[in-house]
């Protein structure tokens, strides 16, 4: 049985036959496909199993018309939170000796007190500072709750990359958004929290797995790196396929990369082989895919996050039927050895491999600059709605 067959969630590929067979549906067969965008028209058309999001994918919906009340709604609610935590604490009413009558359901009258007017330009700018976090959280969260509407599996909800070399910052940034979908109504086996693959981000996910917390590990470069995240037990990570081709064609042209010889493909069957060889549960979701043939080269993988320009172009092949390229059956070929990642294995590795570190860094930037972008839009929001 092929490994996507049986996926981690319950979930499997359809095997139903197909009216019109093309590309797209085919790899459905075999992986799980995960809709790589923040637009909710994409994923009703595509209806895919999973979503993911971050902080670049909502930059770009938050421009478009459509989604301002998402925007809107989340100024709102973030300024009420910052409101909120600068109340006093209330004291609990004192009990009375009067006994409720038998089978009576306890009521407890929640009052929320009366908030004074806001105006977000007498804040000083650490103020101003904690409430762009605040609606910035409730906007990613926003989006998430309305792709939960369409998919039947996950959503994954970025950490602020700011974040990644900050453990404990971590946990907690995660904690807020799993208590903000809660709020909402959706339990936190719905949402996969998603984290970049430093070492102190997969030590935060490894604490955070404890909680009942999932993580997508991203910005997956290295073996090593991988493997880390596996031993932590974390539930999915995401290597960059389009990414590590990027960095090779630029350091080291002139070389064949099509097809079994892209660096990015290779990487990902050499964990998805080590992971199945050696039982770990965690998922992997081949990410940064643009190519066709990245595609179909790792058909048979887990998952895939796919961008909607991709989605397209699979599903334009009419006709196309594939067969999965990763194959549990062809693992007893292979020698693996087993090699367990501590941190000095871990920084070494990295450290040895230039392509991984300079790729992490570069994409723990790009989240970050995107999510300032994107706070500087909202920063300008409140100072216009102030004046």
């Amino acid at each position: 049985m092929n490994a996507a067959e049986v996926q981690h969630d319950g979930s499997s590929p359809s095997k139903k036959v197909k009216s019109n067979p093309n590309a797209l549906n085919s790899l459905k067969d075999h992986t799980v496909v995960v809709a790589d965008t923040g637009k909710i028209n994409d994923i009703q058309k595509f209806q895919p199993q999973d979503a993911t999001t971050n902080p670049s994918l909502i930059l770009e919906a938050a421009k478009l018309p459509e989604y301002q009340a998402l925007i809107d709604d989340a100024i709102q609610k973030g300024i009420k939170a910052y409101q909120l935590s600068k109340q006093p604490v209330q004291k609990q009413p004192k009990r009375t000796n009067s006994r409720k009558k038998k089978d009576e359901p306890e009521t407890k009258e929640i009052v929320e007190p009366e908030l004074p007017q806001f105006n977000f330009n007498t804040l000083n700018p650490e103020e101003q500072k904690i409430v762009i976090g605040l609606i910035t959280d409730q906007l990613s969260v926003n989006f998430g709750l309305e792709i939960l509407k369409l998919v039947p599996g996950y959503v994954s909800t970025e950490v602020d990359a700011r974040l990644s070399y900050d453990k404990q910052a971590t946990i907690d940034k995660a904690k807020r958004i799993i208590s903000l979908y809660d709020s909402a109504g959706i339990t936190k086996e719905r949402i996969l929290i998603k984290i970049a693959s430093t070492w102190e981000g997969i030590q935060a996910a490894k604490a955070l797995k404890k909680e009942g917390i999932l993580c997508n590990m991203t910005l997956i470069f290295n073996y090593y790196q991988a493997l880390a995240c596996a031993q932590a037990g974390v539930r999915l990570i995401s290597p960059f396929v389009g990414r590590i081709l990027d960095w090779f064609t630029k350091n080291k042209s002139g070389e064949d990369y099509s097809k079994q010889n892209h660096p990015g493909v290779k990487l990902v069957t050499s964990i998805w082989n080590s992971f199945k060889k050696f039982k770990y549960d965690t998922i992997v979701m081949a990410a940064s895919l643009r190519l066709v043939d990245e595609a179909t080269e790792l058909c048979g993988c887990d998952r895939m996050t796919i961008p909607i320009k991709l989605l397209n172009d699979l599903q334009g092949l009419e006709g196309t039927v594939l067969e999965p390229k990763l194959k549990v059956e062809n693992l007893d070929k292979l020698n693996i050895e087993k090699v367990i990642v501590d941190e000095k294995t871990y920084r070494w590795e990295m450290n040895q491999d230039a392509m991984g570190t300079e790729k992490l860094n570069e994409g723990i930037r790009k989240f970050a600059q995107d999510l300032e972008t994107l706070e500087n839009v909202i920063k300008q929001k409140l100072t216009q709605n102030n004046q």
